[in-house]
């Protein structure tokens, strides 16, 4: 593991607090370095050599908080983890308050010490990871996908492997999550970006006439063919095709299209000629094609020669963070469109969008700022009810923002630190609805982690006094 803990006060604080008989026991498998003072450990936190500090041995809760601040002018973004045998658990909380990353006091196990390391180290990578990304020369295709959540970035992590090669790619998600940019971005991500990439909608032709739409068709071929004409597929040879909604297409149609991905030819309508085409196939539904399946509506062996590189669109309410950035792009695009100065959004309406359920997602979103723009009139804000919003939203606060929390007299510092913990989690799923994932994405952590910190937390692991 080549990521590092920074300790910085007094070595023994940690193996006296957890009755360890040894430091790297305590720490885990975690690498760990150690500086007396805040000034021998600014060299390593300018040169960023930490992926985060465990303040030891501190008993002024005053005395961290300095400490802690301190450390923040030079690295703002490493976390830390006070731990001390001296500090109540008002002070603890308190401390949290500040921006430690978490607290540790007598009672506190070094179990969960442990993890409180593994999980700041690898919120730390994961930012480094960002900030790296963004300092690179930048990749062209990723500006078609707004956002840096988690499940952006999930999804992105997905197009900068697959965009090289040239693998069948089938695009699954709800309806207005964006499944045709993702295509964009996969093709913009390919060698085929200078080539064309054709669009189909299986859905808005008939069954005769989305035939010869994809393998085209000679003169007199049907009815109406008055001349001859190349079909889509070719239209893309050395490109890419986008067929959208896959799930609508025609089972007569699927047996041929079956033949064109694994043969890489096909037959114009009315003709028997065999023509040779190098297409990258991408196709993308809003329904569930393994459901369709089991009801004999879609071949099982297209299914699977689709489905060789799946990539789920993620729903808006699962990446509430990138809903500012949405909304920033979205006003730019429309307001330059309309040959307009570029509308500002008020916190107040920024605040309504990001508390709103967005059953139709992005495209949704993008629907409802036009709107707002269309109605603003010449007014160069935008306010709440420009969005059709009558009344107040509730707002989720951040981790440990105007929560009621009261520290009973001669309270255990772990189980008031505990409970304060859960009462940011509990808040954050009531925000979200219950949802785990989108709870887990604002409080920036893995849904697992905040599964198993809910069960740690849960009456009456906590409840014991001193």
């Amino acid at each position: 593991m080549l990521s590092k803990a920074l300790v910085l006060g007094e070595l023994t604080e940690i193996s006296k607090l957890f009755a360890a008989e040894a430091l790297p026991e305590a720490l885990g498998q975690t690498p760990f370095r150690h500086s007396a003072t805040l000034e021998d450990a600014t060299p390593v936190l300018m040169e960023k050599a930490a992926d985060c500090v465990i303040l030891a041995g501190f008993d002024s809760a005053l005395d961290a908080a300095e400490i802690l601040q301190q450390i923040r002018q030079i690295d703002a973004g490493i976390p830390v983890i006070v731990v001390s045998r001296g500090i109540s658990a008002a002070e603890g909380v308190r401390l949290t308050r500040a921006g430690a990353w978490n607290c540790f006091g007598p009672g506190d196990s070094a179990e969960r010490m442990i993890e409180a390391i593994e999980s700041a180290i690898e919120d730390r990578r994961r930012r480094r990871k960002r900030e790296d990304r963004s300092a690179e020369a930048p990749e062209p295709w990723r500006s078609t996908l707004v956002g840096d959540s988690l499940a952006m970035e999930s999804v992105a992590g997905t197009i900068r492997l697959v965009g090289a090669r040239r693998s069948t790619v089938l695009i699954t998600g709800e309806t207005g999550t964006g499944k045709e940019m993702a295509a964009r971005a996969i093709h913009m991500a390919s060698p085929r970006a200078h080539l064309n990439m054709v669009c189909v909608n299986c859905s808005a032709l008939p069954e005769n006439l989305l035939e010869a739409e994809l393998f085209g068709h000679t003169k007199g071929a049907f009815t109406g063919a008055a001349s001859h004409r190349i079909g889509r597929f070719e239209q893309a040879n050395r490109g890419t095709i986008f067929l959208d909604e896959i799930g609508e297409m025609p089972l007569d149609l699927q047996a041929k299209l079956l033949r064109v991905l694994q043969e890489r030819e096909l037959q114009r309508l009315g003709s028997s000629e065999t023509i040779k085409v190098d297409v990258r196939v991408i196709a993308a539904t809003n329904v569930d094609l393994q459901e369709k399946v089991r009801q004999g509506k879609f071949r099982e062996d297209l299914y699977y020669r689709l489905n060789v590189v799946p990539l789920k669109m993620p729903p808006l309410r699962n990446r509430v963070p990138d809903i500012p950035g949405l909304v920033a792009h979205f006003v730019k695009k429309i307001c330059l469109a309309e040959g307009i100065e570029v509308k500002r959004v008020t916190p107040e309406a920024l605040d309504q969008l990001c508390a709103s359920p967005w059953p139709g997602n992005v495209r949704q979103l993008e629907n409802t700022i036009e709107m707002a723009i269309a109605m603003s009139g010449d007014r160069d804000v935008l306010y709440p009810r420009d969005f059709g919003f009558t009344r107040p939203a509730t707002v989720w606060k951040s981790a440990g923002e105007n929560l009621d929390f009261d520290i009973a007299e001669g309270e255990h510092f772990e189980a008031a630190v505990n409970r304060f913990e859960l009462s940011i989690l509990e808040n954050a799923l009531k925000a979200a609805g219950g949802n785990k994932t989108v709870a887990a994405e604002r409080l920036g952590m893995k849904r697992t982690t905040l599964v198993m910190k809910m069960r740690s937390l849960q009456p009456p692991a906590f409840a014991r006094a001193c």
